[in-house]
């Protein structure tokens, strides 16, 4: 199986799992996780280093999930990658969970930081990289944040922060689905021309279809080129749809946080299924 095939088969699998997952509580931030599902399974099943058995291996590069409401999405990436197992997956939400709604680091094996208010992921992952440079670390940082969080200051002085210290160790995802809590992104705050302010912060900038497997991994290895422990870091601005796979959802009016209706869920499966035609193992 070609390394494309094995990601597109992994995100399928890991929008399954997000369906069942979702089912459990009626409710949740599906279209998110629908929407980064191509851009996890691109990170866990083709460039992270990590031990499925060993969650906190010393050399295992660090993925930061900056939007801890996307954690649905992250256990299912999990589950793929072996780390949490997938029957687990259906406690998703529930009392004594390791798995809760918002990602937590003190219950979740493989999950580096707590969520929360938004905005922080990027100043922790600056100084993670920095930290992991000091030691002498050949490791490296991923750093996934959402559209929204580029509204909060605290990202952009991360940014600058990164650049000064040429943290080329370092690598961004924005997932720019253009919906947050308070609507559409470009009516609550715009934010483009977001690449050139990426450039203008001093980082290597790629702009792609982030549900284009293909376009990902060409992303990923053109970083992965430059990521030496001093040099410039790189962000990857992915452009998603939320609900991707499921049409349904895909055209859901208020998507940012999904009430879906206890018949819809298996007519979800059917269009996820229905859609994809590669080799599912």
């Amino acid at each position: 199986m070609s390394r494309r095939s094995r990601v597109e088969a992994a995100a399928y699998r890991m929008r399954h799992h997000v369906l069942n997952m979702g089912q459990a509580q009626g409710q949740g931030y599906v279209g998110q996780a629908l929407d980064a599902a191509d851009i996890l399974a691109a990170v866990y099943a083709d460039q992270l280093r990590y031990r499925a058995d060993d969650p906190e291996w010393e050399g295992r590069d660090r993925f930061l999930l900056s939007t801890g409401h996307y954690a649905i999405g992250h256990y299912a990436a999990l589950a793929e990658a072996g780390i949490v197992p997938v029957a687990e997956l259906e406690t998703y939400g529930s009392d004594d969970s390791r798995l809760p709604m918002s990602g937590m680091s003190t219950y979740t094996p493989g999950m580096e930081i707590s969520g929360g208010s938004l905005g922080h992921g990027l100043t922790i992952a600056v100084g993670t990289a920095l930290g992991l440079r000091h030691q002498g670390s050949p490791a490296r940082v991923f750093n996934f944040l959402s559209d929204g969080e580029l509204d909060e200051g605290s990202t952009w002085e991360a940014a600058m922060g990164a650049h000064h210290h040429q943290l080329g160790n370092l690598t961004a995802i924005v997932d720019i689905n253009a919906l947050q809590a308070d609507g559409k992104t470009d009516s609550v705050l715009r934010t483009e021309p977001v690449a050139d302010k990426w450039a203008a912060c001093g980082w290597f900038v790629q702009r792609i279809d982030g549900n284009d497997v293909a376009a990902l991994l060409a992303a990923f290895d053109a970083a992965a080129a430059q990521a030496v422990p001093e040099g410039q870091p790189s962000v990857i601005l992915c452009d998603t749809r939320i609900g991707r796979g499921v049409p349904l959802l895909e055209d859901r009016e208020k998507a940012h946080f999904m009430r879906i209706e206890e018949h819809e869920w298996q007519i979800c499966r059917e269009q996820l299924t229905a859609g994809y035609e590669g080799d599912t193992k």
